[in-house]
């Protein structure tokens, strides 16, 4: 039997402007809380504010962006928050107190949250349904690819001296040439949809919520992970090399999605997933115990410490596109959009937690505590996952 096409002038530019945009936010994650420190002098508990503002915010307009979606031309509304998105870096260049990079802050997670959903939502709409994990998977891969690359370039950028408005600039530059990929992307007519009275399932799809409460336990300790693990790195005494834990991760997350996304188009959604929960609780577990190998085994601790950074990047690649096939299939297809914000939504809301909860733990504590702390979170998802999310997601399954 003949496969259905998957590559397409219009799939290949979209993951461009996919890994573009994500290039210019993740070369920066890692470099904001030294950004932070040196130029506002901000104490821990400020820092995980003043960087939890954008994923709150983010999470905040992810309801009402796939409300839009659902309602409106998905393209269009791709276009102009990328658009946003990308002049705001301009903006960070010109802020001269915190309350301004505080502002900004907001005004870009508000433009990411509709972007991220908006370009979830076209490549469903531009690949054939019987392919879709696999096209999903894919598409993350160029979120993976620009974390492999843009933490290890902001990292030695910020590492040479070269001042954070250089950064930025590299961050603008990259989601320009992003944004004109993403003008050329061709997104098929959206069906004229019947407008339905507004209740509280046209902004959160209710069925994803058991399996939205998983993903979130999930995301706090990787939210830990991305903003506060080269602080945790230099804590611990590991001065070099910092930035290959993201490639690594990032390379566990690339292989991993190559295959994942295929078993999640043979049905093996719930499996996938459980596997992937079950590695990254090890993981988080491991990553904790990093200090105390570091004082009484030096020699292996670095060893551990990015051998840590692979398989974490294989557990969340081998989920990544399993919980957003899960979503879309509870999900009519006129709700595509719903069902997406509520995954990324779901995401959204721990990844804040993360680094409000690592930016606390690591002021009254230290980081090693935080990730321990993580790591009983993921024992908690993986309870709930096959307590809860799995028989649920098989019984309400459309498809």
């Amino acid at each position: 039997m003949t496969k259905d096409r998957l590559v397409s002038l219009s799939y290949c530019l979209i993951l461009a402007a996919n890994f573009l945009l994500y290039f210019g936010f993740y070369m920066l994650m890692p470099v904001l809380p030294f950004y932070l420190t040196e130029v506002y002098h901000t104490q821990s508990s400020m820092m995980g504010f003043a960087l939890s503002c954008y994923t709150i915010a983010a999470l905040t307009i992810r309801p009402f962006s796939g409300y839009l979606l659902d309602t409106f031309a998905r393209k269009p509304l791709y276009i102009l928050a990328y658009s946003i998105f990308t002049a705001i870096f301009a903006g960070y260049m010109v802020a001269g107190t915190l309350a301004v990079f505080i502002i900004l802050r907001v005004a870009h997670g508000l433009a990411f949250g509709t972007v991220t959903v908006s370009g979830n939502t076209l490549v469903i709409d531009i690949t054939p349904s019987s392919r879709r994990g696999e096209a999903l998977g894919y598409y993350g891969l160029s979120n993976n690819i620009a974390m492999s690359i843009g933490p290890m370039v902001g990292l030695f950028m910020h590492d040479a001296g070269l001042s954070f408005n250089v950064l930025f600039m590299a961050s603008l530059s990259s989601c320009t040439l992003g944004l004109v990929c993403a003008g050329l992307v061709k997104a098929p007519v959206k069906p004229q949809v019947k407008r339905e009275p507004i209740s509280l399932d046209r902004f959160f799809l209710v069925k994803g919520i058991p399996a939205g409460i998983d993903l979130l336990l999930l995301s706090i300790p990787y939210g830990m992970t991305t903003t506060y693990v080269a602080m945790y790195a230099r804590q611990i005494g590991i001065t070099k090399g910092t930035g290959l834990f993201f490639t690594l991760m990032a390379v566990g997350m690339a292989v991993s999605r190559m295959f994942s996304g295929r078993q999640v188009d043979k049905g093996r959604i719930v499996a996938v997933i459980s596997f992937g929960i079950y590695l990254v609780c090890c993981c988080f577990f491991g990553l904790s115990g990093c200090r105390w190998l570091m004082e009484n085994v030096p020699g292996a601790a670095q060893y551990v410490f990015f051998g840590i950074a692979l398989l974490l990047g294989v557990g969340f690649g081998t989920m990544f596109p399993a919980f957003n096939t899960l979503f879309v299939n509870l999900a009519p297809n006129n709700k595509r959009g719903t069902a997406t914000s509520t995954y990324l939504t779901s995401w959204d809301v721990g990844i804040g937690a993360g680094l409000l909860l690592g930016g606390y733990i690591g002021q009254v504590s230290t980081m090693d505590t935080a990730y321990f702390a993580g790591a009983c979170l993921t024992v908690v998802s993986a309870l709930f996952f096959n307590l809860k999310v799995g028989p649920h997601f098989e019984k309400n399954k459309l498809r």
